[in-house]
């Protein structure tokens, strides 16, 4: 736990210095109005994803209290393709938030679910469920193509993904042995089942409170990020980005990992950078965050050998990028 929280710092510190490095090379000159903006921008994009982070975390301690990885084990299809299809969509029955997905999908793995199968819930619940697609819809209210070409493109990528690992990675080492199942992997308390004889609402208030406040903190770190690169951009010229589609999709696929933002919320996050960024870019940035980001990836090395979580890592970012490909082809 120590080294993770080192590493995240590390790379929290990291971020900075180039953030500071970019902003120091493009000689901007802040005014006083700038700080007023700043704050109007941070508001409006906290009020709208608190709601959805809020109805988020209580789903998903109504899922954790009642519903165990046995009854979603049951209505997978016995049919490898079926069942392809059947977990990129079940999120749609069992909307688990990111923190969540981890242990669980580990745990059904372990317990005979096929890897790929494992992989394709893993990636895809986080995208394609009701929740995430009624903030993205919220936010994009007036651009609903966007709504589509993350949900869609979320639902590929996984099953894409899925399989590719399915094909290359070996089934008998998947797992770390010496992983501990009751071991706290965050604070959302989304993989502590040690319920007791505590009554259920008091687990369902306990674990809403608890992931939301988890959740809350890396949507402020967001926030604050979004916030300040729009002000940036009032100021500098990033056309060598912006003007570069390729470029663009990957600095937002980087915002993406690094920022760690709640599915439930990081669409508005997304929207305050609209107007800086093609849609394929932040196709990439709302599709690559909820399958890989720093706080998941940290989850993934506790949870799964290094060799497996590698080449997850690199299918996810190739597949989420090739995607983003097709669309930037396709006009987006």
């Amino acid at each position: 736990m120590k080294n993770r929280k080192c590493f995240f710092s590390t790379f929290i510190l990291a971020l900075f210095i180039v953030i500071f490095h970019i902003i120091s090379k493009t000689n901007i000159n802040f005014k006083f109005n700038d700080i007023g903006d700043f704050s109007t921008i941070f508001i409006s994009i906290m009020i709208d994803a608190i709601p959805f982070v809020i109805l988020g975390s209580f789903v998903s301690a109504i899922i954790q209290i009642y519903i165990s990885e046995d009854n979603i084990k049951r209505i997978i299809p016995k049919n490898e393709i079926l069942g392809y299809f059947e977990m990129a969509l079940i999120g749609f029955i069992f909307p688990i938030c990111e923190c969540a997905i981890v242990p669980i999908g580990r745990r059904l793995i372990k317990k005979g679910l096929p890897v790929g199968l494992g992989v394709t819930f893993m990636l895809a619940v986080p995208i394609v469920n009701p929740i995430v697609i009624l903030s993205t819809y919220y936010a994009f209210y007036d651009m609903h193509e966007m709504v589509l070409l993350r949900t869609v493109g979320g639902f590929c990528v996984a099953i894409l993904i899925g399989v590719i690992i399915d094909k290359i990675q070996d089934k008998d080492k998947v797992i770390l042995s010496n992983y501990m199942e009751n071991d706290i992997l965050c604070n959302c308390g989304c993989n502590n089942l040690s319920y007791g004889n505590e009554s259920k609402i008091k687990l369902i208030i306990n674990h809403t409170s608890r992931e939301f406040l988890d959740i809350t903190k890396y949507l402020i770190f967001g926030a604050l990020i979004s916030s300040g690169f729009q002000i940036i951009t009032n100021h500098a010229d990033f056309t060598s980005i912006s003007n570069n589609k390729i470029m663009t999709i990957l600095f937002m696929m980087f915002l993406g990992f690094s920022l760690s933002l709640c599915s439930e919320a990081d669409a508005f996050v997304g929207k305050s950078l609209i107007y800086s960024n093609s849609l394929s870019g932040l196709a990439g940035f709302l599709i690559l965050g909820p399958m890989l980001d720093l706080k998941n990836l940290i989850t993934l090395y506790g949870s799964f050998r290094k060799n497996f979580v590698f080449k997850l890592s690199l299918v996810t970012i190739s597949c989420v990028f090739l995607i983003c490909l097709l669309f930037m082809i396709c006009g987006f």
